[in-house]
């Protein structure tokens, strides 16, 4: 017999798709059997119903012509030879008719029993095993979405319990009935041909036994024929049996092995994490966004394919692309109503996921893998050997080498006969190594014991108390000058300039003389990163002006964090690695030893950090001309009120002069004698006109006795 093509029961519990997909096949052809063995089942029965009313009619016959002599017709009348006739006949019929009678035994004990059997039994029994499984992958489910809905903000114990073993309960149940069903589905194989032939070969051995009832001429070909399909059946059950008993050892086997993985969140001491994976599939939760605030989330089935990451669902015949993993960036992130959660963005920060894992040690092994993939490594010869040999290397990364120079070999290009370029107006540089730095050690750079802080934890209002606080001292503007209190930053700034970074740490530096700092800062935080796993990055916007940079959350709008741009002392992206970026900040606020504290930023960029930190220099390029306008303008306007306030001062000078010519002339005008009128009478001065002309008098005598 041909080979038989069997549904791995090995691949039960991962339930992948595919083993769906072929399961589909499997169910499809058990379909197609069940209705042609329908058909079949229908055309015996008509041939075993005609045999039975064949036997019965020939008995029926031989009765009626045994009764022929009781008849009484009124036309015929005795005639012994017509009846001696009949007798002779029923006798021959009533022979035929035990013929028919044994040969309709025999259909029903070889033809119809076997295929009654095949199928009331084997196709009901396949029928009922699909409906279990069904209901089990349903329960499964159901299982898995209450699991992976659990809160962590509002643990329960005693929820988080049932939930858990409900998860046990539903994937060992759906194990074990995919695994006998997949047994049934295979043996149906073999059952379908042995129900097909069984049924023939009782047909044909009932008719050649009713024919040889009547002739012994029957040739020795059928005989040969009928024993030799009687030896392949015999043949076909014997493999059955065979192939039966070595699936109920691999059912037993397989139960033993796999209780373990039945526990959604295994132990990661009992079973580690592989880190060293360049390809992995398992069911995810994938959030789709539904509205601006609103989201969904939809398990389906994900594997990676070369550079690619794909998801496939149930029924699908192929999977769909995700997105493509080259170069991407991938952490952890925290989600308000899911656990084990991770953000795949792509190299051009255009695309993002959020995936749930199902545990712990599957969030940790796919943002292991992705990160393996997204460095290329699976098109080497043997990619989990290099994976292994670069997680070995980021451990030994910390160890102190003899100089700086050594420290930077795998790290740095070549930068030899570089010559050291400066951004124009700022004090942000990327630039080759001096020699002179080459020969010092780290201990010159970066502060001994120096902590390294791989999370935003300062709050906005800890940060507006600490400058504040500057301002009500006395702080250095952008120009280097001293101001009473700081300008506040304007909504309409001339550069407004928006770039989307992840936080990879900072650390306390000890100089700012050259851009190699930023270099050290960064190897020394990603091998610290790489030593303690930890990937998760805390994603922010970041708004660059001409007054500060600031750190915005993406969600909620609320800034982080908010550096003066007079602050910034150095700034400058990684030669290989054009993503990652970092600055050194002065702390004018805290002081250690009279000197202000130094601390260096080191971030990953979607963009080239070159264009970040072009940015920022030419935000402190538009800073200093916007100074120098202003004090330019301040200085005229200083101009233009001394000119007022001289123009005032000579108004009052011209005032004053007027005064004193009205006077003189009044006093002029009293010193006269009164003349008399035209018609002979005097003019009579008014009380204040004498006492002004009294007045007059006394100051002229006391001007000419001062004369």
């Amino acid at each position: 017999m041909p080979g038989i093509e069997t549904l791995p029961i090995e691949e039960t519990l991962e339930d992948s798709p595919q083993t769906r997909s072929l399961l589909g096949v499997f169910e499809e052809d058990a379909r197609a059997v069940s209705s042609y063995f329908s058909q079949l089942f229908k055309a015996m029965q008509r041939i075993y119903d005609t045999q039975n009313e064949l036997s019965a009619a020939t008995h029926l016959t031989s009765k009626l012509l045994k009764d022929y002599d009781k008849q009484r017709f009124p036309l015929w009348g005795d005639d012994v030879v017509m009846s001696s006739t009949l007798q002779q006949f029923a006798k021959v019929i009533d022979e035929l008719s035990s013929c028919h009678a044994v040969l309709s035994t025999q259909l029903a004990d070889a033809m119809m029993f076997p295929i009654t059997q095949f199928k009331e039994r084997d196709l009901k029994e396949i029928l009922t095993l699909k409906e279990v499984f069904q209901i089990a992958s349903d329960d499964h489910d159901v299982a898995i979405n209450r699991y992976s809905r659990l809160s962590k903000r509002k643990e329960n114990e005693k929820v988080k319990s049932e939930v858990m073993e409900d998860v046990y309960t539903s994937r060992k149940k759906q194990h074990q009935i995919m695994m006998h069903y997949f047994t049934a589905l295979n043996t149906l194989q073999y059952k379908k041909k042995t129900a097909l032939l069984e049924p023939l070969l009782g047909y044909m051995q009932a008719q050649i036994s009713f024919f040889k009832l009547g002739s012994e001429n029957l040739t020795q070909q059928w005989d040969d024929f009928l024993t030799d399909i009687g030896t392949s059946v015999q043949n076909v059950r014997r493999e059955m049996d065979s192939e039966l008993e070595t699936m109920q050892q691999t059912i037993q086997d397989l139960e033993q092995v796999s209780d373990p993985q039945y526990m959604p969140d295994p132990d990661l001491n009992k079973i580690p994490v592989n880190r060293n994976l360049t390809r992995k599939a398992a069911y995810l939760n994938i959030r789709n966004k539904t509205g601006l605030v609103s989201s969904t989330w939809d398990r389906q089935y994900f594997f990676t394919q070369g550079g690619n990451l794909m998801s496939q669902s149930r029924g699908d015949v192929a999977g769909g692309l995700v997105m493509d993993i080259d170069n991407c960036s991938v952490m952890a992130v925290d989600c308000e109503d899911r656990r084990f959660c991770f953000q795949i963005t792509s190299f051009d920060g255009k695309k993002a996921a959020i995936l749930q894992a199902e545990s712990r040690k599957d969030c940790d092994e796919w943002i292991a893998t992705i990160n393996n993939i997204s460095k290329r490594i699976y098109l080497s010869e043997n990619p989990e050997e290099i994976a292994a040999r670069l997680n070995q290397s980021a451990l030994e990364a910390m160890k102190p080498s003899p100089s700086f120079q050594q420290r930077h070999e795998s790290f740095r290009p070549n930068t030899q006969g570089q010559t050291k370029m400066s951004r124009s107006g700022s004090q942000c540089s990327v630039g080759s190594e001096s020699p002179a730095l080459s020969s010092l050690s780290v201990d010159s750079l970066v502060a001994l014991d120096t902590p390294i802080q791989f999370d935003i934890i300062l709050p906005i209002s800890e940060e507006h108390t600490s400058q504040t606080k500057i301002s009500s001292q006395g702080r250095t503007n952008p120009v280097g000058e001293s101001g009473g209190s700081q300008p506040e930053e304007s909504e309409d700034s001339i550069l407004r300039q928006l770039f989307i970074v992840r936080f990879l740490g900072s650390m306390e530096v000890k100089t700012t003389e050259n851009t190699d700092i930023i270099y050290e800062t960064m190897r020394q935080i990603l091998a610290a990163r790489a030593i303690h796993n930890i990937f998760r990055m805390t994603e922010s916007h970041l708004l660059v002006t001409c007054e500060s940079l600031k750190l915005i959350d993406p969600q909620t709008q609320v800034t982080r964090l908010r550096f003066a741009l007079s602050s910034v002392v150095l700034c400058a992206s990684h030669q290989e690695n054009k993503r990652l970026f970092g600055f050194v900040l002065q702390t004018a606020g805290r002081r250690v030893d009279g000197h202000p504290v130094t601390v260096c930023y080191i971030f990953e960029s979607n963009n080239d950090g070159e264009m970040i930190c072009d940015s920022v220099g030419l935000a402190k390029q538009i800073a200093l001309h916007s100074e120098t306008d202003r004090k330019a303008t301040q200085k005229q306007r200083e101009m233009d009120k001394a000119k007022e306030k001289q123009q005032e001062e000579l108004n009052k000078q011209k005032l004053i002069e007027k005064d004193l010519e009205e006077q003189s002339r009044l006093i002029a005008a009293s010193s006269r004698p009164n003349a008399p009128a035209a018609d002979g009478q005097y003019i009579v001065l008014s009380n204040s006109q004498s006492e002004d002309s009294d007045a007059g008098e006394e100051g002229q005598k006391k001007g000419e006795s001062e004369a």
